[in-house]
């Protein structure tokens, strides 16, 4: 029997691009590249012969139009006559808010149901179970608009507020709870770099400022490690951390003159202030309690792939039950947790989407939606609206890729 062998030297050969091993896989991706860059070629030159036969076109001039339409709740500013980019970046900014917000509060709700599942109370682990099969058997659309409906009807007007009679007042004189939504004292700068009141350079000095101190205090946590690794004593790094957090920011605070407005009711509502509005509490709320359903059975699944000897290891060193858990058996159940975690980041941004159906005013709702039957650009809401959940997408998966990289085990 012969057997076929790479060529130890001699001139490059044509044949060689198929027979030879060393360029054969090169060749076949080149092959597969160019036929598909043909194919989308063909694809693309047939939407655009059947655009121009129906007498279509692909333009984007409409986003420098004129909106012409409000939105109850922006993070920036915004009327009826800015631009439909405008209003497009409004859209984005409300769903980066309720997918961040839901993604922290999921979070939260699924370690303590997923942990409290594996509970020895009965009671507990009952609860727990069902809150599990009742919230994630059921359409979180549905969810949303019962928070919603439960929300108007059982919180009182602003009207309540008002005169003598009132039947309803404000907690601690600082927030007003209504059907319309949450009012609550806001924040803002009576001076400062670029301007006072809110001026977006401060906020992006407090934002840095916060970022810099969790990496401080990523690395003083960094080196109180490698003191325990070689010492196995390890160093007292509270209140290091609690100074890096506070001091810097307070003393920010102080120089950009920090001020609250507080809410006050005036005529039919309430202005001034921050207004949390009853849909964005809506969406947040159920995509928090529906998600949270399933990553506390991802979570329960990763402390049960944990071998009951770290947790007897832990009790025979004399830990109690809840440092196991959250020194023990918590940091290695992430491994198996993060990846099905990632999915559920991913539903929750998504499921955003459905805010439409409580009048939130999301990425959906503004330009998929009014800007979209306003200015009849079908296909090109679309593109834009698939291309920004397909880049937030990759971004939550690569970030949360690192962080699974960072957990995973590394071999010594």
């Amino acid at each position: 029997m012969s057997t076929t062998t790479d060529p130890q030297g001699g001139s490059f050969r044509l044949s060689m691009l198929l027979n030879d091993t060393r360029y054969r896989s090169m060749t076949l991706q080149v092959i597969a590249a160019i036929i598909l860059a043909l194919s989308l070629a063909y694809l693309y030159s047939n939407l655009a012969a059947n655009l121009r036969a129906a007498g279509l076109n692909i333009s984007f001039a409409f986003l420098g139009t004129p909106a012409g339409y409000d939105i109850n709740q922006t993070l920036i500013e915004y009327d009826s006559q800015s631009s439909n980019l405008r209003a497009a970046m409004v859209g984005i900014l409300n769903t980066l808010l309720v997918a961040v917000l839901a993604c922290i509060t999921a979070t939260v709700f699924g370690v303590v149901a997923g942990v409290l599942r594996l509970s020895n109370n009965w009671l507990v682990r009952k609860l727990m179970a069902f809150y599990v099969e009742i919230f994630r058997n059921i359409p979180v659309l549905i969810w949303i608009v019962i928070i919603f409906t439960i929300m108007i009807a059982v919180m009182p007007g602003p009207r309540a507020f008002r005169g003598d009679n009132a039947t309803s007042s404000m907690l601690f004189d600082l927030f007003a709870f209504t059907n319309r939504g949450v009012y609550a004292p806001g924040p803002y700068f009576t001076r400062g770099i670029g301007g006072a009141d809110g001026s977006i350079i401060n906020w992006l000095l407090v934002i840095a400022t916060l970022v810099g101190s969790f990496f401080v205090t990523r690395k003083v946590t960094e080196r109180a490690n490698h003191v325990q690794a070689e010492t196995g004593v390890r160093p007292n790094t509270l209140w290091t951390n609690l100074a890096i957090w506070f001091v810097p920011i307070i003393i920010l605070m102080l120089i950009l003159g920090l001020a609250w407005e507080i809410p006050e009711l005036k005529g039919f509502n309430f202005a001034g202030g921050l207004k949390i509005g009853g849909p964005l509490i809506a969406l947040w709320f159920a995509l928090s309690i529906y998600t949270g359903a399933f990553i506390a059975e991802n979570v329960r699944a990763g402390i049960q792939a944990v071998s009951k000897g770290q947790t007897e290891a832990a009790s025979a060193l004399g830990l109690r039950p809840n440092r196991t858990m959250s020194l023990v058996v918590l940091p290695q159940a992430l491994r198996v947790i993060i990846p099905p975690l990632i999915s559920q980041y991913l539903n929750i941004t998504k499921n955003s989407s459905l805010a439409i159906a409580v009048g939130y005013a999301d990425i959906t709702a503004t330009l998929g939606g009014i800007t979209l039957n306003q200015t009849g650009r079908a296909i090109e809401c679309v593109l834009l609206l698939m291309l920004f959940y397909l880049v937030i997408s990759l971004i939550i998966s690569s970030v949360m890729n690192v962080y699974n990289n960072a957990m995973k085990l590394k071999e010594r």
